[in-house]
């Protein structure tokens, strides 16, 4: 053993510092997320955490691949109600938010990869796949719901084309509920909390009956506005209304043959962010156009304000068959749907300016409105095979989905006199009644085939662990935009008609493992592997002009290590890679009949060149004592995207030869979490403890500069970096309370985000003219919860 570890280590100092002189920026986690392994009051040693992230049940330190992974105590203990609540930092390297002012619809990026601008079009998709028990999400409009009875998230970083396919270049997000175990148990959770927030989940399993297992789920999460309306009857900024079922049913026929069928439905009903005016532009103001530059808790204004509100449903048959005692086969068949609103009136208080300083008759308060509707169905195959040298998946999945969108904006209020102190609320029409501003559908459909196989030779005590994989995909759009300005859209030869999109690609992904077992608790790996972002069209140009799928290519070298008898977890990993034919968004003026208007429309193109990828993460995690763990992850990420030469015409008719700077949006540099967990038996009960605190950077919100004429000219306008933030939150709990004569548990909690109310501006967005604005994070939230458990 001492020759072979000897060897191994030799080796893996070699390839180390052989890809330092190539140029690899160092070693990228695969962080298990703090809380994750964690050691119990019964064990000193950190436990073993079990990940799918390969369709196969297996540890993590075992898995070459880098991962993160939050369990159902560590949703708890961060007081997570969806999935926004991961917009804190808690997973670096894993970038989750909002988009504009809108909660009900996320952006998700991982290593800065996934999302540059709006991907909440019928024609355009994320980089990142989210997936719930195997059943991908195509919408991001679905994200924003309550979380069900989760056991675990693992987030997979880096390109995963090869096993989860399409729209995962830059990772993938799978969520795992708990399944019906056939014995009788109930969890009851209920509590209160300020801004009015209430949060109540109840959790029945039921004992089999006949090999039926069946287990219910019912979650409703309330909060009042954070801003409050001044608007009499209106509601407030950002306050939310989710509640949702989940019904499963789990039937073992026999012990090789199980079928399990899941029903979910969702209501989530939430107000717009309050963007605020921080700083003026060369505009003049309104007397009501006061700036803002900390946390407001009542808006300038009072303007009409509703919630938007998504529904969703779907459900999923996942039919699993020993076929041998090597060989698994397995179907995953679901349906879901989506319908989501948007009433977003949240900026009123950053266009209460303009350059005459008369604002009689002026409007104000733009109300965008939207509606979205989306169906689709899967079906996934899988073999899973275990022979003694050789594990394999192989597999096929086909997808399709019908989409459809429109959008309506208009003014809700009016100033009354020239000093812009007095405004009136104009008659609202009906949303019915009044032009759409654009509208379009689209039907995608994907097919593909896969494989993965991991050969273990006859070698060093099979110590060495080869992997490889390909997937082949086919995707196609086919869809039309049929409204612009209320009328058929005008294309480039000024002909008034329906613009139809029909866009087929097909795409093969392939990945290469290299994995050493340098001793029992120390492990290696080497990996290449790509992934890609659909091609498709932007729903807000004028011509919906297609654009290509982007792509991701990235080599990763990691290590997981055990140390001093499971008392240590150390994880690093380091990539680098390139970054082609990237999304990016550029605006131009609407022409009809020749005419440039001041509409402007939204055009995506894919920029010429490669960028550049490169990172460094890592995760420490350490059981010094019995019930205590401490741990710390970090993430650096540097995301390069070549200057793009606007294509577009301007206001003036004029096409710009200047290649300007794309940033990257939604990625900080530098981001870091750690935790501090703390567990003792006192007589009859455990008393809980948890602190985390998550640090990020800063990041750019827009893609483009304001304004940009020349490398280092004067007269340019940059884009503004969101503000560093570092949020603490905790949790301290009595637990395992026994109830006499019950057989039941009770367990008391009070719990805090944002501990300190530290205040940062996570958006930034400058205009020259009207200054800058941007959204804070959300001041402290805190509350009492108590538990029940049968």
């Amino acid at each position: 053993m001492t020759t072979r570890r000897t060897f191994w280590c030799g080796l893996l100092a070699a390839t180390a510092l052989g890809a330092g002189i190539a140029g690899t920026p160092g070693l990228a986690a695969d962080p298990a997320v703090p809380m994750t392994g964690a050691a119990t009051p019964d064990s000193q040693e950190l436990t073993d955490i079990v990940v799918t992230a390969e369709k196969r049940p297996q540890s993590l330190q075992k898995t070459p691949i880098s991962i993160s992974v939050l369990d159902a105590k560590g949703l708890q203990d961060r007081h997570v109600v969806s999935l926004i609540d991961l917009g804190d930092g808690t997973i670096p390297g894993l970038k989750v938010a909002p988009f504009y002012s809108r909660n009900s619809s996320l952006i998700v990026n991982i290593r800065g990869v996934g999302v540059l601008s709006d991907g909440n079009q019928p024609a355009r998709d994320q980089g990142v796949g989210v997936y719930v028990d195997g059943v991908y999400l195509g919408r991001p409009q679905s994200l924003g719901t309550a979380l069900f009875d989760v056991q675990s998230i693992e987030v997979l970083k880096g390109p995963q084309g090869t096993l989860f396919g399409r729209n995962t270049e830059g990772g993938a997000v799978s969520i795992t509920t708990k399944r019906p175990s056939g014995e009788f148990h109930l969890n009851a959770i209920a509590g209160l909390g300020n801004y009015g927030s209430y949060k109540s989940e109840i959790h029945a399993d039921l004992p089999s009956f006949n090999g039926i297992a069946i287990k219910l789920d019912g979650v409703v999460a309330h909060r009042d506005p954070i801003q409050k309306n001044p608007l009499a009857g209106a509601h407030g900024f950002n306050e939310y209304d989710k509640r949702g079922v989940h019904a499963e049913a789990l039937w073992t026929m026999s012990p090789s043959f199980s079928a399990d069928y899941s029903f979910d439905t969702s209501y989530d009903a939430s107000t717009s962010l309050y963007l605020q005016l921080i700083a003026p532009g060369t505009n003049r103001q309104a007397a009501l156009g006061t700036l803002q530059p900390s946390r407001a808790t009542v808006a300038n204004v009072g303007v009409p304000e509703q919630p938007s509100v998504g529904k969703v449903s779907g459900h999923r048959l996942t039919l699993e068959y020993a076929a041998a005692s090597y060989l698994t086969l397995k179907s995953i068949s679901a349906y879901r749907s989506l319908s989501q609103s948007q009433y977003d009136n949240g900026s009123a208080a950053t266009a209460l300016s303009n350059a005459t300083g008369i604002f009689t008759g002026a409007g104000f308060g733009r109300y965008s409105l939207a509606q979205f509707h989306q169906n689709q169905i899967s079906e996934e195959i899988q073999a899973i095979g275990d022979l003694r040298r050789l594990k394999f998946v192989a597999g096929a999945l086909y997808y399709r989905e019908k989409v459809n969108d429109n959008a309506q904006a208009f003014n809700t209020n009016q100033f009354t006199n020239a000093a812009g102190s007095a405004y009136a609320i104009l008659s609202i029409p009906d949303f019915n009644a009044i032009s759409i501003d654009r509208a379009s559908r689209v039907r995608t459909t994907s097919i593909g085939a896969f494989g993965q196989a991991t050969y273990t030779p006859d070698l060093f005590e099979d110590a060495i662990h080869l992997t490889g994989g390909l997937r082949w995909t086919r995707d196609s759009k086919h869809g039309e935009l049929f409204i612009v300005n209320g009328a058929l859209p005008v294309d480039r030869n000024g002909v008034s008609r329906v613009i139809p999109l029909d866009i087929a690609t097909s795409r093969v992904d392939p990945m290469v493992n290299l994995a050493v077992d340098l001793t029992r608790d120390i492990h290696a790996y080497g990996k290449w592997s790509t992934g890609y972002k659909s091609g498709g069209a932007n729903s807000r140009s004028q011509e919906y002009d297609r654009f290509d799928p982007e792509t991701v290519s990235i080599f990763e070298i990691g290590a997981k290590t055990e140390l001093f008898d499971r008392h240590v977890r150390l994880n690093i990993a380091g990539y680098i890679g390139t970054y082609k034919d990237i999304q990016v968004d550029f605006s131009r003026p609407y022409e009809t009949g020749g005419v440039r208007t001041t509409r402007t429309t939204t055009s995506t193109i894919n920029a010429p060149g490669k960028g550049r990828l490169r990172g460094v993460e890592a995760e420490l995690t350490i059981a010094p004592v019995r019930g205590l763990t401490l741990s710390l992850s970090y993430a650096h990420q540097y995301v390069r995207i070549p200057a793009t030469v606007n294509p577009y015409p301007n206001a003036a008719g004029a096409v710009s030869t200047v290649a300007v700077p794309i940033y990257q949006t939604n990625t900080p540099a530098d981001s870091a979490s750690g935790s501090i967990d703390y567990e003792l038996p006192i007589r009859g009960a455990t008393l809980r403890a948890h602190l985390d605190g998550n640090y990020d950077s800063g990041f750019y919100n827009n893609s483009v500069d304001p304004l940009y004429i020349g490398p280092n000219n004067p007269a340019n306008v940059y884009q503004p970096k969101s503000e560093k933030a570092f949020l603490v939150n905790g949790n301290i709990a009595l637990a395992d309370i026994a109830i006499a004569q019950a057989g039941a548990t009770l367990t008391m909690s009070f719990w805090v985000r944002n501990l300190f109310d530290e205040q940062h501006l996570f958006y930034k967005a400058l205009s020259p003219t009207s200054g800058l604005n941007g959204f804070f994070n959300e001041p402290r939230t805190f509350g009492v919860q108590g538990q029940v458990k049968f």
